[in-house]
């Protein structure tokens, strides 16, 4: 039995639970489920969020790697630089003319090595050493010398070049067995400049630093100066020099340093000069006066020797016994030691001399002489002869009434004894008439050259420059 009403109210029933489902909130993971085909509100939402934040992901991830400054252009700029040279391959020459090597002689290197390394035969280097220009200047090869060769391509030795001396080239062309020489002159310069320094820890490396030559150091510490300054102990930080001097040049190119023509030196307050002048075949170094330099005697004729007994009026020889006069003074030294002149002399007696045994007297004019007794042998001086201040004339030696291997060394005025010791030594002879002239022409601009350089260099007053003086002795009479 039906109840009345009861369908109509069911179907009521189940219209309200179907709305009441769609209107139910659901989880984001049920989006799906029951999906009968709408989005509702939040799904639309949702996408809409979901979308715009892709878009913007999508417009701002790639521009991390972009410059978002607008680009300027900037200036851009060249330079050569220059690339190393590189081998001459003698394949890639043939043309005469263009097949020259030059190579640079290394340290050790024979040159029978470098013309191994050049592939020319060591035949050939022997007739080359056969030629006597080759065989002086390639007897000896310095590192850096350098030598050219022609080698054609594929071809023997065509021609082989080096330098003779500083002015001339030697180029040798090998034809079949011949040999053909040609000797190139290479022109030369002199240049006069001068070198300025001031000392701060040494003359030597002050001077290194000016430019000078170990040469050029040595005549002016052992030629100008040596009698007038003493470099062990006279030098100071401060102390100033200049040097006047003369230089080859070539193709513009120093090659070396020639004399040494006038210098000067500055310490204790005082400023000493030296130039250089030649007369009578000899050059000389003078002082602005013109007096030299070279003081006419040296007190010590053995280097380094020990005084073992001085000049006395009486003592007991040691051979003899008997209190007698020792008119001289005995320097000690091995035997063998050599002995120089005391000065420029002529030789006025070489032989033996009673108990003086093998003895050589020198006479230095005006009256005065030098005796060296008891030598082992004589140098090779002969009577007559003129002999240079420091020549060797003989060695040590014990000949004569000699205990001992000893020179014993007389200095007389007149034929009077003095001691050697003691003596006021005999100034040098200064330059007179013509000579004197023609030296202070010489000098002048040499020494207004370095008054107007060091006044460049150390801004020098005009009384400061003045103040050159003429080196001469600091010990009564000249004394050295």
């Amino acid at each position: 039995m039906t109840v009345p009403g009861s369908g109509s109210n069911r179907r009521k029933r189940l219209k309200a639970l179907r709305e009441a489902a769609l209107h139910r909130p659901v989880l984001a993971r049920h989006l799906s489920d029951g999906f009968n085909g709408r989005w509702s509100r939040r799904q639309w939402m949702t996408a809409s969020l979901f979308a715009s934040m892709g878009l913007l992901v999508a417009a701002i991830v790639p521009g991390f790697n972009q410059d978002l400054t607008t680009p300027t252009a900037a200036p851009r700029q060249s330079m050569a630089l220059a690339l190393p040279p590189l081998p001459v391959s003698r394949g890639a020459q043939g043309v005469e003319g263009d097949s020259w090597q030059i190579v640079s002689v290394r340290s050790g290197q024979t040159l029978g090595q470098l013309f191994e390394e050049m592939g020319v035969p060591a035949a050939t280097l022997h007739r080359i050493l056969e030629q006597p220009s080759a065989k002086a200047a390639l007897g000896r090869l310095r590192p850096g010398t350098e030598l050219a060769f022609d080698l054609p391509v594929n071809g023997a030795l065509r021609a082989f070049r080096f330098d003779q001396d500083d002015m001339h080239r030697v180029e040798l062309t090998l034809d079949g067995d011949a040999i053909r020489e040609n000797v190139i002159a290479r022109p030369v310069e002199t240049r006069t400049t001068v070198a300025t320094g001031e000392i701060t820890s040494s003359l030597y490396a002050a001077a290194r630093k000016a430019g000078l030559s170990p040469a050029t150091i040595a005549v002016m510490t052992d030629q100008i100066f040596q009698y007038d300054i003493d470099f062990n102990s006279d030098i100071q930080r401060g102390d100033r020099f200049s040097v006047v001097m003369d230089e080859t040049w070539r193709e513009g190119e120093r090659i070396g340093r020639g004399k040494v023509l006038a210098a000067t030196f500055t310490t204790g307050g005082k400023t000493y000069s030296g130039f250089r002048f030649e007369h009578d075949g000899t050059a000389e170094y003078f002082s602005a006066d013109g007096r030299p330099l070279k003081k006419a005697f040296i007190r010590m004729p053995i280097p380094f020797a020990r005084v073992t007994s001085g000049f006395s009026r009486a003592r007991k020889h040691p051979v003899l016994g008997r209190v007698r006069r020792h008119d001289g003074v005995d320097y000690g030294a091995r035997s063998g030691t050599q002995i120089m002149a005391a000065g420029d002399a002529r030789v006025q007696f070489v032989g033996w001399k009673g108990g003086y045994g093998r003895t050589v007297i020198l006479d230095h004019g005006r009256g005065n002489t030098t005796l060296y007794a008891h030598m082992s042998r004589f140098g090779k001086y002969k009577v007559g002869q003129r002999v240079p201040q420091g020549a060797v004339i003989g060695y040590v030696g014990a000949s004569g009434l000699a205990t001992g291997p000893h020179l014993h060394y007389e200095f007389r005025v007149n034929g009077v004894h003095r001691n050697p010791l003691t003596v006021t030594m005999p100034p040098p002879e200064p330059l007179k008439g013509a000579q004197l002239a023609a030296f202070r022409a010489q000098t002048g601009p040499a020494l207004a050259r370095i008054e107007q350089f060091e006044k460049l260099i150390y801004a020098r007053t005009g009384a400061d420059a003045g103040q050159v003086a003429s080196a001469e002795a600091t010990t009564p009479g000249g004394e050295g």
